[in-house]
């Protein structure tokens, strides 16, 4: 009797012992299925290489290899810029005027600075003063002075203005030849592309003074030829000094779609915020100058 006691006692504590190690097997396969399971990327379907330093067993990780903790997956491809829709033509006497009148308003002005770029204080100013009004405006510069200051032409373009060609020295292109016209127009196109990546679109001629072949030249050059049909005299002597005075001029002279012609000169600087303050206070808008069509489209005749 004492011998089947001790009997069953032995075999109680084997069984026991059994269902302990059975235990730890499962336990065991429990905890290596899920170490599997951690090392495999989320959907990468790729697994760590634990024999690869460089290999990583988690997302977090393989995001620390890349630089700036970026993900593996590539960008998305930057949508390109749309081109400005036109709005604006310009009419025989240098104005502007809407392509569809219901998709444009026809009160509006077109900012025009001419002879820079010529002073850092001076342009900052100008172009402080249009960011404030939201308004654009061209540019029209001279190649010598923009060979004295690139990083003037660059801050114009940096800024989001327009840049327009007013030929290299500022001479009377009218009474050149044009081997002297084609010159100052064109080493004006170099020097503005080779600084800012871009040809101007736009091109005054200096005082306004220009006659069939220079508007040809132009033409063929892939510009609209422009004089103004507003001045505000900022040049002459009698507004020197005088903002108040050039704001004068301006409004003397407004109607819908106006060509404002004005240079940089300081109290031109100092008389724009008032301007423009006016002008919107009268109901007016700026012609931002991507939405003017350059109107160089070949006719019917020519295509042919």
């Amino acid at each position: 009797m004492r011998k089947l006691r001790a009997l069953q006692t032995t075999i109680a504590l084997a069984l026991m012992l059994l269902l302990v190690a059975i235990a730890g097997c499962s336990e065991a396969a429990d905890s290596t299925s899920q170490d599997n399971a951690d090392a495999v990327l989320p959907g990468s379907g790729a697994v760590s290489n634990p024999n690869n330093p460089t290999s990583s067993g988690t997302a977090e990780a393989a995001d620390t290899n890349n630089s700036g903790g970026a993900s593996n997956a590539a960008a998305p491809a930057v949508a390109p810029s749309k081109t400005p829709k036109k709005l604006y033509r310009m009419n025989a006497v240098y104005s502007f005027v809407p392509i569809n009148k219901e998709a444009a308003s026809s009160k509006v002005v077109l900012l025009t600075f001419d002879d820079g770029p010529k002073a850092d204080k001076t342009l900052g100013s100008l172009l402080d003063t249009l960011d404030k009004h939201k308004a654009k405006a061209i540019f029209f510069v001279n190649g010598y002075r923009v060979k004295q200051h690139p990083e003037l032409l660059q801050k114009i373009a940096d800024r989001g203005q327009t840049i327009g060609n007013h030929s290299w020295d500022h001479i009377d292109l009218k009474k050149e030849k044009m081997e002297t016209v084609k010159k100052q127009i064109g080493d004006v196109q170099t020097i503005v592309n080779k600084v800012t990546g871009h040809k101007p679109v736009f091109f005054r001629p200096p005082f306004g003074s220009g006659n069939d072949q220079v508007k040809g030249f132009v033409r063929d050059s892939g510009m609209l030829y422009m004089t103004w049909s507003d001045g505000s005299l900022d040049w002459d002597s009698s507004t020197k000094n005088k903002p108040d005075k050039v704001v004068a001029n301006v409004l003397e002279q407004l109607h819908p779609g106006v060509n404002i012609l004005m240079h940089e000169l300081p109290w031109t600087t100092q008389a724009l915020d008032s301007l423009l303050t006016k002008l919107e206070a009268k109901g007016y808008g700026f012609i931002d100058p991507a939405t003017i069509d350059l109107g160089l489209h070949p006719t019917a005749a020519s295509a042919k």
